[in-house]
């Protein structure tokens, strides 16, 4: 499946998705938001079905694109902490959003 470039998106529905898109992305960013500052094992337990090689990936794409903040600390074991940054906190309303309508819209359970 081809990605969109944020270079290449003229329309801004294009250009948020080529940022957020994805199965993950949307996820790890609310979960960041509904807990704060998570270490990558963190995120990892709060979402069992992401590998670690996707949680890893999608991670680095939403520090390049500055919506969250990695903090390494230089100490032995490493550390590192993820978290919103001004950039991803604007995303917060439309991640509420999100919740609301499927709290709304999902199947009640059996």
């Amino acid at each position: 499946m081809q990605k969109w470039s944020p270079n290449e998106c003229k329309c801004s529905i294009t250009y948020t998705l080529s940022v957020v898109g994805g199965k993950w992305k949307w996820l790890i960013l609310y979960k960041l938001f509904e807990n704060g500052i998570q270490r990558y094992g963190e995120l990892k337990r709060t979402i069992p079905l992401i590998t670690h090689k996707m949680l890893s990936q999608q991670l680095k794409e939403l520090e390049s694109e500055k919506l969250i903040y990695r903090n390494e600390y230089h100490q032995v074991p490493p550390k590192v902490e993820y978290s919103l940054t001004e950039k991803g906190e604007t995303l917060l309303p439309i991640l509420q959003l999100m919740s609301s309508w499927g709290e709304i819209n999902k199947p009640c359970e059996v």
